[in-house]
């Protein structure tokens, strides 16, 4: 195959392909009807022209008719004057006239069979171009309803040049959403182990902080002992936990006297950063076991024990234990860590005797 060939098969390739994106069939329907109609019109037009042809020669044909008539009467009339030779060129140009009548009759009986053969084309045809319009509205109809469906299907099933569109914004949309996400939570991680400050915080690493948050909250309980004492007259300093705890915890001593007012015979236990609760001195044989497991695992700076014997320790106080109420001013017998404390952080509030429930009660 030449050069050429290839270039003219290749172009009407490619326009085909344009013809085909451009073409539109109800517009091509339309114009199928124009020109059928136009072709009707045509054929009327032609019949009318032979009618218009045939009217013509009988026209001619009436004429030569009288014609032929008058020079009949003519000769009749020069033969009566003896004029032999007037009727005989009268009677010639008869004879001329009926040869020609006779010329235009059979030109006229050929028209009217034209006439005819037209007249049941242009019929033939205006029966097809009715068909042709009464088939061009239900294709049209049937197209439009096709190409409705069409974009309704694409339109929900994203096929759609604008739903495309608009699924691929939604999709990036999602993604920037997810990395930002991504991103805030990887930052949070970062500050909260340390590896990034925020802005306004001291230099220092995160352990530093955190020892920096124990002293603030030991500083504001001492101020707070310190207040009570003015107020309430009471001891400075309540019993609290320590951190010198002895390897084995000593033996818890027997139990003070309870006094003989009922109200006394309790102990007011606060919960580091929490409220205040106030056990009964009845309590004590279930909450020394507690005690001594949460000391044994101070002592032994067990991580996973400490975390254990606290839980249990925090939830048997606020099971039995009365909450006070946060308008009651009571000095704390016990002071115990709260559940977010760090094992470093509750040796420092380790009591002498290594266990809670040998501290003595105090008044409420």
């Amino acid at each position: 195959m030449s050069i050429m060939r290839r270039m003219s098969d290749l172009f009407q390739q490619k326009a085909n392909k344009v013809l085909d994106r451009a073409e539109n069939p109800v517009e091509a329907l339309d114009l199928s009807y124009q020109k059928q109609m136009e072709s009707l019109q045509q054929v009327k037009r032609s019949v009318a022209d032979v009618l218009t042809s045939e009217k013509r020669l009988e026209i001619q044909a009436a004429q030569l008719q009288q014609s032929q008539d008058k020079l009949q009467g003519q000769a009749k009339l020069a033969l009566q004057q003896g004029r032999e030779d007037l009727a005989r060129l009268a009677l010639t140009r008869a004879q001329d006239a009926q040869n020609q009548l006779q010329s235009l009759q059979v030109q006229i009986a050929q028209m009217k069979d034209q006439e005819q053969k037209l007249e049941l084309t242009a019929q033939k045809l205006q029966a097809k171009v009715e068909a042709f319009r009464t088939q061009r509205e239900t294709m049209k109809a049937q197209y439009s309803a096709a190409k409705a469906t069409t974009q309704v299907g694409e339109a929900v099933t994203g096929l759609s040049e604008h739903m495309a569109d608009v699924n691929l914004m939604m999709e990036r949309a999602q993604d920037k959403t997810q990395q930002m996400q991504a991103r805030a939570a990887a930052i949070d991680s970062l500050v909260d182990s340390g590896t990034l400050d925020q802005i306004g915080i001291t230099s220092g690493d995160d352990i530093e902080r955190q020892l920096q948050s124990g002293l603030a909250t030991s500083e504001v309980d001492a101020q707070l002992a310190q207040l009570k004492q003015e107020v309430l007259g009471a001891p400075a300093e309540a019993p609290k936990l320590e951190a010198a705890a002895p390897a084995t915890p000593t033996p818890a001593a027997p139990p003070a006297a309870a006094p003989s007012d009922s109200t006394r015979a309790t102990v007011v236990v606060r919960i580091q950063g929490e409220d205040q609760y106030r056990l009964a001195v009845s309590e004590q044989p279930q909450l020394e076991p507690l005690d001594r497991a949460l000391s044994d695992a101070i002592s032994g700076q067990d991580q996973g024990s400490y975390r254990t014997a606290l839980a249990a320790l925090l939830n048997f106080v606020r099971a039995h234990g009365t909450k006070v109420p946060a308008d009651d001013l009571v000095p704390s017998d016990v002071v115990l860590p709260s559940e977010d404390m760090t094992l470093e952080e509750a040796t420092s509030l380790l009591s002498e005797d290594g266990n809670v429930v040998d501290a003595p009660a105090s008044p409420a």
